[in-house]
């Protein structure tokens, strides 16, 4: 994965913008790894917000999977834009894909995706995706294509 431009911000569905706290640091001064999962979960839970006036997508979601590949490091007191787009859209999950992007500099800091499962807690699995929940994905697809 390579660095990102300005062009590249229009792919996304959707932005955040928060600045790096202390807390977020560890010793080597540069925000903790597992951090950068809380930065995409931010991202995901206020774009739910904003789309639906809930935090998640018209159903309980959970992530099923997640990874981030790291490209350079964020220091207390940087602003970073957190965009997502989403992925592939299954039966009863879908993908998410982000990217961190140091708002100042204009570098691409981190790039993950996530794979979110609707879930039935009372039965204890999966369940198909709700039809507005599919409607929701399908529209935000559209703003995130490239």
């Amino acid at each position: 994965m390579s660095g990102s431009s300005e062009a590249g911000a229009a792919r996304w569905a959707y932005r955040h913008v928060l600045t790096v706290r202390f807390r977020d640091c560890d010793a080597m001064g540069h925000v903790n790894h597992a951090v950068y999962f809380t930065y995409f979960e931010q991202c995901r839970l206020t774009l739910w917000r904003e789309a639906t006036g809930a935090a998640a997508p018209h159903a309980r979601v959970i992530v099923a999977r997640a990874e981030c590949d790291y490209e350079a490091p964020a220091r207390f007191g940087d602003e970073l834009e957190v965009r997502v787009r989403v992925g592939a859209v299954g039966r009863s999950s879908f993908g998410l894909e982000y990217e961190i992007v140091d708002a100042r500099a204009g570098h691409r800091v981190a790039a993950g995706k996530t794979v979110m499962v609707a879930y039935d807690a009372a039965a204890g699995r999966p369940m198909p995706l709700p039809p507005e929940t599919r409607a929701l994905l399908e529209r935000l697809s559209q703003l995130s294509t490239w």
